[in-house]
């Protein structure tokens, strides 16, 4: 008469049996869920995957994987949207029993849930795409402050006093009118006299405006826009101001017009 001890370890075989009794038994709970229906309101019974030992973990994923295939094998085909809308449900459902896996060996819950996608990928393509929601891009990056722009060199208003209306200076070869003190129109460039007959320096005031005026003294030379502040025949006048003069200060067209219009009898001219 044989005697079996009550805490006795199974044997391999009838383990091994144990294990696929356990994913039959999965198997089972999903064949009974109408695939044609949605998988979130099926309630399936429990796993009973958790009694699986380490030992069996390859047999446990394979077994699976055919539960998986056979799942979608089951829902057919089809294009559709109630096909899809099932396949899709059975994947969840599916990913979520694959959980169970984790008492067999931590490693399989992954391993499963890849098997699932990959069937899903087989049997209905770009599903899994479809219904996963994409991520949000990433904002724009913001965009680098504007450089601040380098300040502008103070102008040099030399020796000319605030009060004066009009400045020239020979050396620098400028000339501008000025308000208060404060610059706001400056010439191009100027014309001043020659070495011999230099524009006088000092202080003057506007006598005399002429508009079309002409040099007697230099064969009715034409001095348009002249605007005199000496008494002695020195002006500001249209004229070529890359040349020297006779002791006038010649400008380009606009900027003797400028000066005339600009220019009141008295205001002050300071050249230095």
């Amino acid at each position: 008469m044989s005697y079996t001890p009550c805490h006795a370890k199974a044997s391999p075989l009838k383990r091994r049996f144990a294990s696929l009794a356990a994913v039959a038994g999965v198997s089972a709970t999903l064949a009974a869920a109408p695939f044609g229906a949605p998988q979130a309101a099926a309630q399936p019974a429990p796993s009973p995957i958790d009694q699986l030992t380490a030992a069996d973990s390859a047999g446990s994923l394979d077994a699976f994987v055919a539960q998986v295939n056979a799942s979608f094998q089951s829902i057919g085909q089809a294009q559709d949207r109630a096909a899809r809308d099932a396949a899709w449900n059975t994947r969840n459902s599916l990913r979520q029993q694959a959980e169970g896996l984790a008492a067999v060996n931590p490693q399989l819950p992954e391993q499963a849930k890849a098997a699932v996608d990959g069937a899903v990928e087989t049997f209905f393509p770009g599903l899994i795409a479809e219904r996963t929601p994409k991520p949000a891009p990433a904002p724009a990056p913001a965009p680098a402050p504007a450089a601040e722009p380098a300040p502008a060199p103070a102008f040099d208003y030399g020796p000319c006093p605030p009060d004066a209306k009009a400045c020239i200076d020979i050396d620098g070869r400028r000339s501008w009118l000025q308000d208060n003190g404060q610059m706001y129109y400056q010439a191009a460039t100027i014309g001043p006299g020659a070495p011999g007959s230099e524009t006088p320096r000092g202080t003057f005031y506007v006598n005399r405006k002429v508009k079309d005026e002409i040099s007697y003294e230099f064969n009715n030379a034409p001095m348009p826009y002249a605007t005199y502040f000496t008494y002695n025949g020195i002006a500001f006048h249209e004229g070529n101001p890359q040349y020297l003069s006779n002791g006038c200060i010649r400008m380009y067209r606009g900027d003797a017009q400028r000066y005339f219009n600009d220019l009141q009898i008295g205001d002050k001219v300071f050249v230095y």
